[in-house]
């Protein structure tokens, strides 16, 4: 195949990328063009990820660089998943306008491997030389005062405050801790010990990713590989960063973001997954195709509420199979448009009442099955209009049931994303 025909094959690397850097695309010389380095290389490329387990869940939103590693793994190339249970016990300060909590290395390991099932869905587990899952413990936890020292020596205060989080907060007066300085030193030191030839990551992470790329460049020479144990030949060549775009929440507005309640999970039921979907705002499901799925962008619908409708049934697919998504889109039909919970079957997630401790006033149900974020919210909810039990709206804040038995089996739910089904 011809170099032009190849290049032309890579039209994969494209989409949906923000930036690559260095990208020098008339120039043939593969530190400079990433096309090149990856037409020229004799072996699959290193393509480096990390995340940092400081939570339980992921969103969409953080699907999407794992979605671009899927596809170098499709492409023959090897997707290097860095866990930092070293430096989640740091935090990525990126973004942050005060220091994160340290995280014990048991709640890291538990995070890790529910972050892991999650991925499943995304990433190829099981092609032979497609998937490295490395610890950054393992190379961090060995280093010694003598080489921290070295590492805090490449670089100088000024460049650590010229950080977007750091500048913010020195600005502000507010506390930076020398702990902080640590974490991008450490991330880019990942990119040495694994020999990263690409690394992925959100707009956001340019800072990091830099570093990285400056530490492969001082390391390049005499370093042992925390691997194998055995010196390294010199590295002539460092990384690329390959930035992806932080997804607007379901409000769209802000970034997605579990706090702001605006997130899509990768654990959320097939139907709440659904509802949440095919309300996506119109400006922005262009964004959403392009990052979330892999379907020609050139031959979406016209109409914008198919497009919403095909978004939905497309993303539900991947993390539930097909069947489940048009059960989904079924239910959610029956519910919103007809006004009809019997026909709903299984698709309806459920609630068990027994968590209750009745007589019991609606708003509180509404908190404790984690419909709305606490009682307070239920009440706003009602108060705004929009709760539905079995699809009739309720208007009284201090709507009390005496048993569980009054409510099991009705559907109860929250504007038109949420429901639930409740049971004994």
């Amino acid at each position: 195949m011809s170099s032009s025909k190849q290049a032309h094959n890579l039209d994969w690397l494209q989409r949906g990328t923000s930036e690559i850097f260095p990208d020098r695309p008339d120039s043939e010389n593969p530190n400079e063009n990433l096309i090149q380095r990856i037409l020229q290389s004799d072996r699959p490329l290193r393509i480096k990820l990390g995340i940092d387990p400081t939570g339980t869940d992921i969103h969409l939103g953080h699907s999407i660089p794992f979605r671009k590693l899927r596809a170098f793994q499709d492409a023959g190339h090897t997707a290097v998943v860095i866990i930092g249970d070293f430096t989640a016990r740091i935090g990525d300060p990126t973004g942050k306008s005060e220091v994160r909590r340290q995280l014990t290395s048991q709640e890291v390991k538990q995070n890790a491997q529910t972050y892991l099932d999650q991925l499943r869905p995304i990433l190829d587990f099981d092609t032979p030389g497609r998937l490295e899952i490395r610890y950054n413990s393992e190379w961090l936890s060995k280093l010694d005062l003598a080489q921290i020292q070295e590492l805090l020596a490449t670089m100088t205060v000024g460049q650590m405050l010229a950080k977007e989080g750091f500048a913010e907060r020195f600005s502000q007066e507010q506390p930076i801790y020398l702990h902080e300085f640590l974490y991008p030193l450490m991330q880019g030191y990942d990119s040495v010990a694994v020999e990263a030839d690409v690394e992925l990551g959100g707009t956001d992470q340019k800072f990091n990713i830099a570093v990285g790329r400056d530490l492969q460049r001082y390391f390049g020479k005499g370093l042992t590989s925390p691997s194998k144990g055995e010196a390294c030949t010199p590295r002539k060549k460092t990384q690329f960063g390959l930035l992806l775009p932080i997804l607007i929440g379901t409000d769209g507005v802000q970034k997605m973001s579990k706090s702001l309640n605006n997130y899509v999970g990768l654990r959320e039921d097939a139907l709440s997954m659904y509802s949440k979907l095919e309300k996506i705002p119109d400006a922005l499901l262009k964004d959403y195709f392009e990052l979330l799925t892999d379907l020609d962008l050139t031959q979406l619908p016209e109409n914008p509420r198919e497009c919403q409708k095909l978004l939905a049934i497309e993303v539900v697919s991947q993390y539930h199979g097909k069947e489940a998504a048009l059960q989904a889109k079924q239910t959610a039909e029956q519910i919103v448009l007809k006004a009809n919970t019997a026909a709903t079957g299984d698709a309806v997630p459920e609630y068990s009442l027994s968590q209750i401790e009745f007589p019991a006033k609606l708003f509180y149900i509404l908190g404790a099955s984690g419909l709305c974020s606490s009682s307070g919210d239920g009440r706003r909810q009602i108060q705004g209009g929009a709760v539905r039990l079995d699809c009739d709206r309720i208007s009284d804040i201090n709507l009390t049931f005496d048993s569980p038995d009054q409510i099991a089996g009705k559907v109860l739910q929250v504007g038109k994303k949420k429901f639930i089904r409740l049971t004994l």
